[in-house]
């Protein structure tokens, strides 16, 4: 089985740094897409930053400039370092994953628990 874990988030001052890490475990052949969603209260689910397989790296336009996403592909792990945090920037994170498993025919998503960011103005 294949599970995403999180870590990182909690409070931080405006203007402040988190970094948030992903790492996938269990039986997995291929990782293409990974990255972050997040959702604010009463909105919807929205792209924070993803890596495709082949290394680009897309973010939304609300956070480039002040977010970087990275990925160690010998650790199955992505990191979200957030900069210059706005309380705007309060939700709860997501990791996603476009995973191939072992005995699997193609990707499947896969998402974590979340975890709540929380940015005081």
């Amino acid at each position: 089985q294949v599970q995403l874990v999180e870590s990182g988030g909690g409070l931080v001052q405006a203007g402040g740094s988190q970094r948030l890490s992903c790492v996938a475990s269990g039986y997995i052949l291929r990782i293409n897409a990974m990255g972050w969603y997040r959702q604010a209260p009463g909105n919807k689910r929205v792209l924070v930053a993803v890596i495709i397989g082949g290394g680009s790296t897309n973010y939304a336009d609300s956070v480039k400039g002040r977010f970087l996403l990275s990925r160690d592909n010998a650790k199955n792990t992505v990191y979200l370092q957030m900069n210059s945090l706005k309380p705007e920037d309060t939700a709860v994170y997501s990791c996603y994953a476009e995973i191939l498993g072992t005995g699997a025919d193609r990707y499947n998503g896969y998402w974590g628990q979340g975890t709540q960011v929380t940015v005081s103005s």
